[in-house]
């Protein structure tokens, strides 16, 4: 182009504006702004990519490895392992008892280590030998050690199947006959009926209770979810027969009651003639006329059932399984079991030490009098009414009894 067109342009050119001229040209900064974030991103998206192939090429080195030398660098063979395996086998036969390791519990069960090739599963019925909704209200929990007995296989994947229920089913038998021998006296709950008898649990065991066999005149009905005595009749595992009687362990209880001694009871009902009173698995006859040296007209003003009293033995007859009671015999002074019970319930033991010694008093006067009038005999009782021989200090013939006052009441 030549000078002369270029000046020609110029002067064609529009004059710029003065606002345009005071602002001084700043280029635009948006596009570098934005450029940075993308680098950035490509700079991640690099390394994310490197580090994926990095590690592509492991897997692909790995698995080339096992596929054509699985155990190069190994000194842990696979002939090493199976050794290792057999060294610590066992006998899984059914019936065989394993010692295991609980490590897991859910809502079915208790999965457990016994160091084998497969695993070991406790169902919740096998848990125990009572009743149990989980097998941690038995005790079972994640690192308790116990001896178990294999029952069973599981076909779907070979896991053996455990019993805690079989172990102590047999514990429980020889307990009884333990028991047995040793003709003890034991509480079993009343949990079933049918027209023999009822149905009690027993150190987990259920036992038969024939009706002859219960001393009282309760029926089934009444009887169910109660603890009664019992004693064991008969314990035969081999033939799953566990008979027991209330009526032996009443026996050997009464046994053990003392005319003159204080016992504390519930009253369980009330007649015309009298209360009965349970003493421990007894029942007890309170007369009307044994309640108090005062006239009592009506039971019910003075004792209602369910009350707790303490009450002193007056007889018993074995055989019948009868007993009778007295609160007469404890009141220290005439009508306090009408007006004061709780003295005296206080003054109980010590009413019926003053009671035992009259009966002792009573008693040595009677000897006392045999002797009299069999001198040859060569006994005679001393001060404190214990019979024995002649002594130096007492005469042949005999104590004279003539002053001695008649025992009272």
């Amino acid at each position: 182009m030549s000078l002369a067109q270029q000046l020609t342009a110029l002067r064609s050119c529009s004059p710029l504006s003065s606002s345009r001229l005071s602002k001084p040209f700043a280029p635009r900064q948006t596009h570098k702004r934005t450029l940075l974030p993308i680098v950035a991103s490509v700079a991640i998206s690099n390394a994310q990519t490197k580090e994926r192939l990095k590690l592509k090429e492991l897997f692909e080195e790995a698995y080339e490895r096992c596929r054509t030398a699985p155990m190069e660098g190994v000194s842990f063979t696979v002939e090493d392992f199976n050794s290792a395996l057999d060294k610590y086998d066992f006998d899984s036969e059914i019936g065989t008892k394993v010692k295991g390791t609980v490590f897991c519990t859910d809502s079915n069960g208790a999965l457990v280590d016994i160091t084998a090739k497969s695993s070991a599963y406790l169902p919740l019925q096998e848990a125990c030998v009572h009743r149990i909704k989980h097998v941690e209200d038995a005790g079972i929990v994640p690192g308790l050690r116990e001896e178990f007995v294999i029952i069973g296989e599981n076909e779907a994947d070979d896991s053996l199947i455990l019993s805690l229920r079989t172990v102590q089913y047999d514990l429980a038998w020889e307990r009884c006959r333990q028991l047995q021998a040793e003709d003890v006296v034991v509480k079993g709950k009343i949990v079933g009926a049918n027209k023999g008898g009822v149905v009690a649990v027993v150190e987990g065991l259920r036992g038969f209770v024939p009706f002859s066999q219960i001393s009282s005149k309760s029926t089934a009905e009444e009887l169910l979810e109660k603890e009664l005595p019992l004693k064991f009749v008969e314990v035969d595992e081999e033939q799953s027969r566990l008979i027991l009687s209330n009526r032996k362990a009443m026996a050997d209880s009464q046994a053990q009651l003392g005319i003159g001694s204080v016992v504390t009871g519930s009253v369980q009902s009330l007649k015309p003639y009298g209360a009965f009173i349970d003493i421990g698995g007894i029942n007890g006859l309170l007369h009307v006329s044994q309640i108090s040296h005062d006239r009592v007209a009506d039971i019910s003003t003075v004792l209602q059932p369910g009350d707790t009293l303490k009450v002193m033995i007056l007889s018993h007859d074995r055989e019948r399984g009868r007993v009778s009671l007295s609160t007469k015999k404890l009141e220290p002074t005439p009508g306090d079991m009408i007006r004061n019970p709780k003295l005296v319930f206080e003054k109980a033991e010590e009413m019926a030490q003053t009671f035992r010694q009259r009966i002792a008093q009573a008693e040595a006067m009677a000897r006392a009098d045999m002797l009299r009038f069999q001198p040859e005999s060569g006994l005679t009782l001393n001060s404190d009414g214990i019979l024995g021989p002649l002594t130096s200090d007492l005469p042949a013939e005999g104590l004279d009894l003539s002053e001695v006052p008649p025992a009272e009441e």
